[in-house]
């Protein structure tokens, strides 16, 4: 096995190695999915890199896992995760998508223009904590405002103990900010609508041009489709980072836990209504909406939790339903096929 300081940068940690064996140790080598398309899965140990072909036999995976290959570079086993980030399948597809997987942080990135909303920066704070992953909300194009401290107020109430960085994407002075969370043996991804920045930001800290990038559109500054899929990169003296495309549709599932975390306020005042079953609608004796009425409250951010919570309570039970009647199926395949052989 490799020297744990050669696989640091690729993102090991002692959460990983804590999982290996002596067998482990002696036969098997630790890799890092590093991207994969319908029939491949592309993986990296530090020095080379090859493709394993996707079969019905693996788990599903996605970029940023790790797993235990042999001398032959074949697939041994998936290594538990981290953490994790996914949504439902964007569409009518009923499926749950892997975004990526053993991210220590999580840049939420938006830039100060037309792409500035509170409610998708409030969804990306969703799959943040469910997940267990610090948000840092990264603001871009600040030269395209005169307001930054409006828009900073603005996030403040959120979470008064929300990291937030202003940046100049193109300067590499100004992500030095960045840097601190992209030292050797972490992992960061990002987040974000198309044309924010999140392949600026990645080309200024790897200081190279390796990700394409483009203009917006000047009369609603929305951004084209740059990134086609996930990537990972590793920067020079540091971890390793993880870009992924702008997403028009980032449909939340089983992340009650983190719609509680990204709410508290709203949480913490529901638990003082008269009713356990408030709705927060019209009820009497309801916290929240008397906390609406004092202007302690923003009407704007019940309803994207009122949202949220109905989104991923029928994304949830939808994809459980369908769980369910694939266990079911299965079963019954199996039974036939038992009673066929006998």
């Amino acid at each position: 096995m490799k020297y744990i300081s050669e696989l640091n940068r690729l993102g090991w940690q002692p959460f990983f190695l804590q999982q290996l064996s002596l067998e482990d140790y002696e036969y098997y080598q630790p890799a890092r999915v590093i991207g994969h398309d319908r029939s491949r899965y592309v993986i990296f140990d530090g020095n080379f890199s090859t493709s394993l072909p996707i079969l019905t036999s693996f788990p599903r995976m996605t970029v940023g896992d790790w797993i235990l290959i042999d001398s032959d570079y074949q697939y041994v086993r998936l290594l538990d995760r981290k953490s994790l980030f996914s949504r439902r399948a964007a569409g009518t597809k009923l499926d749950r998508q892997l975004i990526a997987a053993n991210v220590d942080t999580l840049f939420i990135v938006s830039s100060l223009n037309h792409d500035f909303n509170l409610s998708r920066i409030e969804r990306y704070l969703v799959l943040a904590r469910e997940a267990e992953v610090e948000p840092v909300v990264v603001l871009t194009k600040a030269d395209l405002t005169t307001s930054i401290e409006d828009y900073l107020c603005r996030l403040r109430k959120l979470d008064p103990h929300l990291r937030v960085v202003s940046v100049n994407a193109l300067s590499e002075e100004s992500c030095l900010t960045l840097k601190s969370d992209c030292c050797k043996g972490s992992t960061v991804a990002l987040l974000g609508s198309s044309g924010v920045g999140k392949s600026t930001i990645i080309n200024t800290l790897l200081q190279s041009d390796k990700q394409p990038t483009e203009s917006i559109r000047e009369d609603d500054s929305k951004g084209r489709h740059t990134t086609t899929s996930r990537s990972v990169h590793f920067i020079p003296d540091g971890g390793v980072i993880i870009d992924t495309p702008g997403m028009r549709e980032l449909k939340i599932t089983d992340c009650s836990n983190g719609i509680e975390s990204t709410f508290t306020d709203i949480e913490t005042l529901s638990r003082g209504c008269r009713f356990s079953d408030c709705t927060h609608t019209s009820e009497l004796g309801c916290e929240v909406l008397k906390a609406i009425d004092k202007g302690i409250l923003d009407v704007r951010r019940l309803a994207n939790y009122q949202k949220l919570k109905q989104e991923e309570k029928r994304n949830s039970m939808a994809l459980h339903e369908l769980r369910a009647k694939e266990k079911n199926f299965k079963k019954m395949v199996n039974a036939v096929t038992r009673k066929s052989r006998r």
